[in-house]
């Protein structure tokens, strides 16, 4: 299903993407080595409570993962990507960390993803990683506007992330977003300009280049969600959910104000 917001749909969407925006930034302000990835799910759990808002992923039980998810942040470290699942594991200096979050609120979703190393290490590799996803992301969101088509999208995201020297994997990818969190269409991480759905104003996507450093291929962890890289190298994710308006495409899930 792809869905086209009315006017008041996207206002509730700017709401709700501001919301993802100023959760995950509070994460990320309080994660430090010692941090716990329950203690970061609980957190995100009580900020949800208190936005009056729902989270997408409690129940969410889809084909790809042992369902339902049972918590509320997606927690990946290291060599872990995607659908990281939270776990009693204490973060160390220098690890690296996703967080991705998605949250309804007045019935529209929005989703987005951070990746940063935690404490005080630099990590030369891993910050190379991360700038790639995220100029990969910035190419993809100025693709992006009516009449251009997702392969636009792909294109722009896929020609950064070669161009840094990463392999593709285009098993997951972004996608729409509206009224659910995952919807059509598919927005792979690599394709050809020119090709697929032609995008019009109303449309929201979620837009999500990530790598891993040395390979494309995932693994699955016991825990029958979180997805590694197969070699155990280092990986990055960063996420944007965008609204296709008249003008452009325009960034919903931006922090809003700063958070204690």
């Amino acid at each position: 299903m792809i869905e086209i917001l009315n006017p008041a749909e996207l206002a509730r969407a700017k709401e709700t993407g501001a919301l993802v925006a100023d959760i995950l930034q509070t994460l990320k302000r309080r994660t430090g080595p010692g941090t716990n990835l329950l203690d970061i799910d609980r957190w995100t759990a009580d900020m949800i409570r208190e936005a009056a808002a729902e989270s997408c992923y409690v129940d969410y039980a889809p084909s790809f993962g042992r369902g339902p998810f049972g918590h509320y942040v997606c927690t990946a470290v290291n060599d872990a990507v995607l659908h990281g699942l939270p776990h009693d594991y204490t973060l160390a200096d220098g690890d690296l960390l996703t967080l991705d979050l998605a949250v309804s609120k007045r019935g529209v979703a929005a989703d987005s993803a951070i990746s940063f190393v935690v404490g005080d290490s630099t990590h030369p590799e891993s910050l190379s990683m991360i700038n790639a996803t995220e100029r990969a992301l910035a190419a993809g969101i100025a693709a992006a506007g009516p009449g251009a088509h997702i392969g636009d999208i792909s294109h722009a995201i896929g020609s950064v992330l070669s161009e840094a020297g990463y392999p593709i994997n285009t098993q997951f990818g972004g996608h729409g977003i509206g009224s659910t969190m995952h919807q059509d269409p598919h927005v792979p991480n690599t394709g050809r300009p020119g090709r697929g759905y032609r995008l019009r104003p109303g449309l929201l996507l979620a837009l999500e280049p990530w790598v891993m450093a040395d390979t494309d291929e995932l693994v699955t962890d016991a825990d029958g969600w979180t997805l590694r890289s197969a070699t155990g190298c280092r990986t990055a994710h960063s996420e944007h959910t965008i609204a296709i308006t008249n003008e452009g495409a325009e960034i919903l899930t931006l922090p809003s104000q700063p958070r204690p």
